[in-house]
């Protein structure tokens, strides 16, 4: 008897304490989040959701966020139109569920539906994330740039899939 697949739901105001611990756990593949700045970028979000309670979670801004990362920066520099993919994560106990590729399966309906035919991304190549590079290049995304940020502490790969038009 196979189990009911954890409801994907937008995020609420009632989400952000248990988003926030999830992001924190992660942020070394992440980034740090106070709560003040969670409440902020969730209010700037094109796409927003979590699985189950909070599960998993995915934030994604359009080119229009006012956001400060270097990566989304990157993007607007090249990009006229898209959406960037922030953070997605999954708790450790709630992975090999499938919840990230219906995130992202999910973002793409939305963002289709929305217009978007641009879906982009990163991924760190320092410290190295091969598992997420895998992942996001059997979703479609392929890699169209690189940078070293935050002082050279880190260094990223940056991914974008393209959406078809209706």
């Amino acid at each position: 008897m196979s189990r009911a697949a954890a409801p994907l739901s937008p995020v609420s105001a009632g989400d952000q304490a248990a988003i926030l611990a999830l992001n924190n756990e992660h942020a070394a593949e992440l980034s740090w989040l106070e709560p003040e700045r969670l409440s902020f970028l969730l209010g700037q979000a094109f796409y927003a959701r979590r699985i189950g309670e909070v599960e998993a979670f995915i934030m994604t801004f359009d080119q229009d966020a006012r956001y400060d990362s270097p990566n989304f920066l990157w993007f607007r520099e090249r990009h006229s139109h898209f959406v960037y993919v922030d953070r997605v994560v999954v708790a450790a106990q709630a992975r090999g569920r499938g919840h990230a590729r219906r995130l992202y399966q999910d973002l793409f309906d939305h963002a289709a539906r929305a217009g978007h035919t641009l879906v982009t991304c990163e991924v760190n190549s320092d410290p190295p994330n091969p598992a997420s590079d895998a992942f996001h290049v059997a979703l479609g995304f392929a890699e169209i740039g690189g940078a070293v940020i935050h002082g050279g502490t880190k260094a990223v790969r940056y991914y974008a899939r393209s959406l078809p038009r209706d």
